[in-house]
């Protein structure tokens, strides 16, 4: 069928007045769910809403996917192992302008809107910053109008869901897909063989190399289910393709009917385990095995499919840097630069060289950390046995990057070593990381002050052979959802204050700020907050039992449970105002609570430890009457998108505490300055640009910056010392280590107390002061009302150059060499 037969059959877009979308719902209600009006649940609701609303979204699919195929447009191809898009529904409706219409044709069926949205799972397919940020880039590339595919794994139950008893982290799963995903659809004839182990055979000679063919001893299929991605105006809809496992064969009948159905499910059972569980714990070889066959499963899937689509259009894959861009986010995705070389030089007889200058041309790699943990490394005995052909590949690349390096550099041993995609010094080990880096054209860090990290500490030497390499493109998150969906009053104060046209240019924010001393703008600015604090309140109550006054400072840190994001200063700090606000109940404290939410690894014990303590110290102080409900302490449990979005609007300070050098970027600060909230931070990550797009008089910087963290290290930190000099810090210790906070078990801490003791590796106890110091500035702030609106108006003013929308445009221009809307 040509494309002008495909346009005359083209489906008239679906009307969207009030009236039609109450049919429309009525109609799915019937037809689509099987239920009558009188007797359909809310569920029942939720489905024909969705449907009615996905209706809309794919008459802008269908013509988004068929851009590309009539103009020859570059793609866009973003590898990533987390997309946590959260809800769909709101985000689809308000990108398509559908909020109110929608709303106004429910409400005429008896139906809230709200109710129902509320019972939409959230998709389990992330765990924090990563996973966030690549579903906000999703959205931002439809917006500015880049055809783009997002390329994950449809995890069954993603990370896990958390509850807490008895003050400890529980993982439980994540039963999200159990009632199905309407947002779905399964794509069968897009499946593709993804092999695992076997041998390699030499196959005859491809010009004057001798051709490579890998045999794998295993096969599981790859099933893609497309998701749509509506972009602000619903001007472009992309797709996320998620990858799922499946068995080649389903059942051995022989092995089943002489009664052995586990030898019989065998195949099943090992194929549906890569896309069960995001993150396996990769503690045991077991663990670290699945996670690489994670990896390599939806990268081969990806490549293949892409492509297939790209052999399709074109005809040859000489011409791939022209017309595809394979974005990496961190380090998962990196074996594809092995996979392309394999593709290109065993299945489509490349040469060597040409191949790689086609691997290069087409991939880039974006790093988001620098703990060297988060830099992949894998045995090579793993490697070898599970990727042989790979594994030849990457001693080949191994093989010309030290050469080069030897011309170039005129390197020694020791620069070698470091240079190596090989780790010989730790048992043997593949640097993903490194190949990530030498296999791309460009390599991204996400803040100023990390880019120039990264080129000083873990990818130094490969900075020095490659010095044009290395760029930056600070993150960016999704306005539209975490201003204008998350904060509905605030953005209509907006509209009304500065004009509509910032629905459309987020630049505009920033004629907000010439408000930031207006008495009635504060007063309604302030209303607005206490309205979203009183809706989180009643989340809290009715999560964890605990009453919490919304007049008090909302104090909030929410973000992965890690030890250098330092949580454990924050309620080392917490308790220490605990011991004053007893010791001094006559001095002018304050009120705060302070708001605690995320996510432990399931094998990271001394993160799961700071849940519990922070647990531990909640109870204790929640229910101390001498404290007067001055201080509250609460643990949100299970944090996912959607409780963000009630938190975000409704924090009045964010914590930003990690280790200077340590935070890669951020994204929640960003989204928590955006609504008004005061960052109080380490010059750290992306609050450097924070700070400097706020003022410094905007926001509460505190603490060693990176240069002194460095300096303090080598200078030989000594916590011990810090706390025999510190009076606070040391009551706080030993109450800690009394068991205080923990009468049923004096000695539950007894670990967590002497790392602080003897080693301290992120440094809480050197800024320990200088974060306590911090809090007080802030309190000052609070007690003068005028003062804090004023400041947290001007981080909401000045937040427009953090959106997402701005950092896609770099990548384009910078990176991808596509042109933007």
């Amino acid at each position: 069928m040509t494309m002008n037969e495909m346009n005359a059959i083209d489906p008239q877009p679906r009307r969207v007045d009030a009236e039609s979308l109450k049919a429309a719902i009525v109609d799915k209600l019937a037809y689509a769910v099987g239920k009558d009006s009188i007797v359909a649940e809310p569920h029942d609701w939720l489905a024909a809403t969705i449907l009615v609303v996905r209706d809309r979204a794919i008459d802008r699919w269908m013509e988004s996917t068929r851009g590309p195929y009539r103009t020859g447009a570059k793609r866009v191809y973003y590898l990533s192992v987390e997309f946590l898009i959260g809800r769909l529904l709101r985000d689809a409706m308000s990108n398509l302008g559908l909020v109110e219409p929608i709303a106004e044709a429910l409400n005429s069926l008896g139906v809230d809107l709200d109710a129902i949205e509320a019972l939409e799972p959230d998709a389990a397919l992330g765990n924090g910053g990563l996973g966030r940020l690549a579903a906000c880039f999703m959205e931002s590339m439809a917006s500015v109008g880049i055809p783009a595919y997002g390329y994950g794994i449809r995890y069954v139950h993603g990370l896990f869901h958390q509850e807490i008893k008895d003050g400890n982290q529980i993982e439980l799963p994540e039963d999200w897909l159990s009632d199905g995903n309407l947002w779905e659809f399964e794509r069968r004839e897009a499946a593709y063989d993804i092999g695992f182990g076997g041998t390699v055979e030499s196959d005859g000679m491809a010009g004057d190399t001798v051709r490579q063919r890998w045999q794998p001893q295993e096969k599981v299929l790859a099933i893609a289910y497309d998701t749509p991605i509506v972009g602000w105006r619903g001007a472009r809809v992309n797709t996320l393709r998620l990858w799922s496992a499946r068995a080649v064969n389903q059942i051995h009948l022989d092995d089943f009917n002489r009664g052995d159905h586990v030898a019989a499910l065998a195949d099943l059972t090992r194929a549906d385990t890569i896309t069960r569980v995001l993150y396996p714990a990769d503690s045991t070889v077991a663990g670290q095995e699945l996670r690489l066959r994670q990896e390599y499963f939806f990268v081969s899937a990806s490549l293949q499919d892409l492509l297939r689509r790209h052999l399709k259009q074109f005809g040859t894959v000489e011409n791939l840097p022209d017309k595809v861009a394979i974005q990496l986010n961190d380090t998962h995705p990196s074996v594809a630069v092995a996979e392309l070389m394999r593709v290109l030089v065993d299945l489509h007889d490349i040469p060597w060289e040409k191949a790689w200058a086609i691997t290069r041309g087409t991939i880039s790699y974006t790093n988001h950390t620098l703990l060297p943990e988060a830099l992949e490394s894998w045995p090579v005995g793993l490697m070898e046995r599970l990727l042989p052909r790979h594994m030849q590949i990457i001693y080949e690349i191994n093989a010309r990057l030290l050469q080069s390096a030897r011309k170039s550099l005129d390197a020694d041993a020791d620069l070698l070593a470091s240079l190596s995609l090989i780790d010989e010094h730790h048992g043997r080990r593949v640097r993903m990381g490194q190949l990530a880096f030498v296999g791309s054209h460009k390599v991204n860090g996400v803040s100023a002050l990390h880019t120039e990290l990264m080129k000083e500490t873990v990818f130094r030497d490969l900075h020095r052979l490659y010095p044009e390499r290395i760029e930056n493109k600070t993150n960016g998150i999704a306005l539209r959802r975490w201003l204008m969906q998350a904060n509905p009053g605030l953005i209509d104060l907006l509209v009304e204050a500065i004009g509509p046209a910032v629905l459309d240019d987020v630049d505009r924010l920033v004629e907000a700020g010439a408000l930031a001393e207006d008495a009635a703008f504060q007063e309604r600015f302030a209303a607005i907050k206490r309205a979203n604090k009183m809706q989180l309140a009643e989340v809290i109550r009715s999560t964890v039992g605990v009453s919490v006054d919304p007049d008090a400072m909302f104090d909030v840190q929410i973000k992965r449970i890690h030890e250098y994001k330092r949580q454990l200063l924050n309620i080392l700090e917490t308790i220490a105002v605990y011991n004053q606000i007893r010791m001094h109940p006559e001095r002018d404290w304050a009120p705060r609570v302070k708001i605690f939410a995320g996510k432990a690894a399931a094998s990271y014990w001394t993160a799961k430890q700071i849940i519990r303590l922070i647990n531990d110290v909640a109870r204790v102080i929640n229910n101390d009457p001498a404290v007067r409900g001055l201080l509250k302490v609460v643990f949100l449990p299970n944090y996912n998108v959607s409780l963000a979005e009630t938190i975000v609007p409704a924090a009045d300070l964010s914590e930003q505490i990690s280790t200077a050098g340590m935070e890669a970027s951020g994204t929640g600060n960003m989204k928590l300055a955006l609504n008004g909230a005061i960052t109080i931070g380490t010059l750290d990550g992306a609050n450097v640009e924070i700070s400097e797009r706020v003022g410094p008089d905007n926001i509460v910087i505190f603490g060693l910056t990176a240069d002194e963290v460095a300096a303090q290290r080598r200078a030989g930190h000594n916590p011990r010392a810090i706390i025999g000099a510190d009076d606070r810090l040391r009551t706080v210790i030993e109450a800690i280590a009394d068991g205080v906070f923990s009468p049923d078990d004096r000695n539950r801490y007894r670990d967590l107390v002497d790392n602080l003791m003897t080693t301290d590796g992120f440094l809480v106890t050197a800024d320990f002061d200088a974060y306590c110091r911090a809090q007080r500035e802030v309190d000052a702030i609070w007690r003068e009302p005028a003062s804090w609106q004023a400041k947290a108006i001007r981080n909401t003013a000045n937040m427009a150059w953090f959106s997402a929308d701005r950092t896609i445009r770099q990548y384009a221009r910078d990176i991808w060499d596509v042109p933007v809307g």
